[in-house]
């Protein structure tokens, strides 16, 4: 008898049921999908094309005049007459310099927020000391304030510590921590079991070490997901960067992006390579979202962080 049912399913397979509505939310989910990734087919048409071929057709969704040279004279590897003649305006971007301070900044502020975030989001889990829920209140409302309150004050400061034109001025604001950080951290440090640090404290370890040799090695997910986010947000960062590293040997690459977009020649920016610079710069968050977005996202929720 199970033989003929299962004979009598495969010869009558079951018909997906397609309702308005899901035809409804499919097609919302497209359009969706088309409006958000629309922009980023745009700098990659206009990366691909060429500048002058670009601009007497600027209607075409495909690229216009197949090229990478863009890529090219962005990387230093096309000389000015070459790049003239692709249509470009002929000026140079020092594509590798302003890559290099971006790294250094990023990772700097990557690796400074993460492990002075996780030392007070111990402190604010674990450690008991007079109003430590008050304090942890107030600092909180810092995630109230918005980032441009607080920019003038910063400026005169690091202005009169000299530390502008420096890797150090454009790191200082955010290398200790963030609120959002030691409130992402301290939701997971509340889940650790604390018999792990009675046990450990039991046999001598003190509280940094506590922390240094259990609470880190299992705080992996959390870490590397705050890390991504710091890396992420740090890279883009632009206002605060211009503000305080003008010079062109801290110069950061959203910076230097802004400077060559101004730089205008012969009367029209010169958007090839401007969108080939962009393409390149977004390279180290694509990557990172590539593989360990879906991480994030997880360690996000588990965290409660909503």
């Amino acid at each position: 008898m199970s033989s003929r049912t299962a004979i009598f399913s495969q010869s009558h397979p079951r018909k997906i049921k397609i309702t308005w509505g899901k035809a409804l939310s499919w097609t919302a989910i497209i359009l969706t999908l088309i409006i958000i990734l629309f922009p980023f087919w745009w700098v990659v048409r206009t990366s691909l094309s060429t500048q002058r071929e670009m601009l007497a057709n600027p209607e075409s969704i495909a690229p216009v005049g197949l090229t990478t040279v863009n890529y090219a004279r962005v990387l230093g590897q096309v000389d000015t007459e070459t790049a003239v003649a692709a249509g470009g305006s002929g000026q140079q971007i020092n594509f590798w310099l302003f890559l290099r301070n971006s790294v250094i900044v990023t990772v700097l502020v990557v690796v400074g927020q993460t492990f002075f975030s996780a030392l007070a989001a111990y402190a604010f889990a674990r450690l008991k000391f007079p109003f430590r829920d008050k304090l942890f209140f107030v600092y909180l409302t810092g995630l109230m304030v918005p980032a441009i309150v607080t920019l003038i004050p910063n400026y005169l400061l690091i202005r009169d510590l000299e530390w502008d034109n420096t890797y150090m001025g454009i790191i200082a604001p955010t290398f200790l921590m963030s609120p959002f950080a030691v409130f992402f951290l301290r939701q997971f440090f509340l889940g650790i079991n604390r018999e792990l640090e009675e046990a450990a404290s039991l046999d001598g370890a003190s509280k940094f070490g506590i922390f240094w040799r259990i609470i880190i090695p299992i705080s992996g997910p959390p870490l590397a997901t705050l890390a991504i986010l710091t890396f992420v947000s740090t890279w883009n960062t632009y206002l605060w960067p211009f503000l305080v590293g003008k010079d062109e040997s801290v110069r950061v690459l959203t910076v230097a992006l802004a400077i060559f977009r101004s730089q205008t020649p012969q009367g029209a920016p010169d958007w090839t390579g401007l969108m080939a610079a962009t393409i390149i710069s977004m390279i180290p968050t694509l990557i990172l979202f590539l593989f360990l977005g879906r991480r994030v996202v997880n360690n996000i929720q588990f965290s409660g962080f909503k």
